[in-house]
């Protein structure tokens, strides 16, 4: 007996697989030349030939190594509470493209999804004919990302928002969030990461995610290491941006050191502007991104937007960021982070030693093999009773369990579990804890978004 034909895919399907043919993610990580790869004058193109929707729309631009994907999330919520409709751009998504093109705390539909897709592909496939024409490389066709941001911007055009918060990709110089008409800049944090790409120091990083600064419009950093700060001081100075410093110009202080969901003062050169604020999203370093983002809320006031103290508390308490110390209340305790480089995995660790201390804590753990792995098992491995490594399955850049559970060995001279998938790794997981333990799955979002599908977590509307 033969089989039923499986059904014909939906327009929205279809509009979502286009997209994904033109991933190619070992030809983005391993290019050799990063300048050739992102080139904004295509970006550029792109958008004049679907008609600039940029144009017009007031960007708050986000930068920074960790800390912007929060950040703009609490950026976006304080200005839709304060009656500003508001797009945000983020990068990348679990389930749904739809979840990278933000109205107001939600998704752009399927049918939407569609017709922004019938809108870019005739500008796409021309440029892509016209590089096949003269022989070009595929350097001449516009990118996966390139093409989703060009989307973006036309949503939130015909949406009519009234302002956007676009967050940067990578880096920042040549990303192609860099082509809007910014009313804030913001550099988060810089710390080591993406370095093929974006150097290996900390002030080559700096200097790229610099590239987002504009003339005369104010940049907010949140960068305390002095190395890099010194580059963007002198490159704000030099291009003529007003700079905004955490430490210097805005702070935030935790009263009485309480717990990682305590409240904390948000202060203002000096002087506190906010008493007893509370976030979403758990964790101290939380409140160092929301000091960003109500610098920013600062910065706008200043040219005349309205954003009173009442959205200021409510959008901060909303905002959240899937994947970001993510906490599942089940028995045992499961917390999902996008943890990807020394740094991030830092902030993670002290989270988790603050909240769950005196719980028996298992890891489940694969990274890219382009990563910082012996920095990242540096910290992770002294903070687990126990490790399991595996490798994702939907991305070819992982590194090997293999691999990994050598790097662990020759840290610890401990022998650590491997397995080939994250499905496998997760029933060897959930046969041994017991209820009171922890279970944290990190490393890599690749990984988080495989056993966010394992556990059938669906995504935020």
């Amino acid at each position: 007996m033969s089989r039923p034909s499986p059904p014909d895919p939906s327009p929205r399907d279809q509009a979502a697989d286009y997209l994904l043919h033109r991933v190619n993610y070992e030809r983005v990580s391993q290019s050799a030349d990063f300048t050739q790869r992102f080139k904004l004058d295509r970006m550029r193109e792109l958008l004049h030939r679907i008609g600039s929707p940029e144009s017009g729309i007031p960007v708050i631009h986000v930068a920074g190594t960790k800390g912007k994907g929060s950040t703009a999330a609490m950026i976006a919520a304080v200005l839709t509470d304060a009656g500003y409709r508001t797009g945000l751009f983020t990068s990348p998504h679990f389930e749904r493209v739809e979840e990278r093109l933000m109205v107001d705390g939600a998704a752009c539909s399927g049918d939407e999804l569609v017709g922004l897709v019938e809108r870019v592909r005739p500008a796409v496939e021309a440029m892509d004919r016209r590089a096949e024409h003269h022989g070009g490389p595929d350097d001449d066709r516009p990118t996966y990302f390139e093409v989703l941001t060009a989307m973006a911007l036309d949503h939130f055009a015909r949406r009519a928002v009234d302002v956007a918060v676009l967050e940067v990709g990578l880096g920042g110089r040549l990303d192609s969030t860099n082509v809007a008409q910014t009313v804030v800049s913001v550099i988060t944090s810089i710390s080591l990461d993406h370095t093929a790409q974006l150097g290996d120091t900390l002030e080559a990083i700096a200097a790229e995610k610099a590239g987002i600064l504009r003339p005369g419009v104010p940049l907010v950093s949140g960068v305390t290491r002095p190395a890099p700060r010194a580059v963007i001081r002198q490159l704000a100075r030099r291009i003529g941006a007003p700079m905004i410093e955490a430490a210097t110009d805005f702070e935030t202080v935790v009263p009485d050191s309480p717990t990682a969901d305590g409240p904390f003062d948000y202060y203002r050169r000096g002087e506190a502007e906010y008493r007893g604020l509370r976030l979403a999203m758990p964790g101290r370093h939380q409140t160092a991104n929301a000091a960003v983002a109500l610098a920013v809320i600062d910065e706008l006031r200043k040219i005349g937007w309205n954003v009173p103290e009442s959205a200021v508390r409510s959008g901060l308490a909303r905002a959240v960021c899937p994947g970001r110390v993510e906490i599942l209340d089940a028995r045992p305790t499961v917390v999902l982070d996008v943890a990807h480089n020394r740094a991030s995995v830092e902030a993670l660790v002290e989270v988790l030693a603050e909240r769950f201390a005196g719980r028996r804590k298992w890891a489940l753990f694969a990274a890219a093999a382009d990563k910082d792995l012996r920095g990242m098992l540096d910290v992770l491995l002294g903070a687990f009773d126990e490790v399991v490594f595996t490798r994702f399955l939907e991305n070819p850049r992982a590194a090997s369990p293999e691999d990994l559970a050598r790097l662990a060995g020759e840290q610890t001279g401990r022998t650590y579990p491997i397995y080939p998938s994250p499905a496998a790794s997760w029933a060897w997981l959930t046969n041994r804890v017991q209820p009171d333990d922890l279970i944290c799955v990190t490393g890599s979002f690749f990984l988080v978004t495989e056993i966010r599908r394992i556990l059938k977590i669906e995504p935020r509307p």
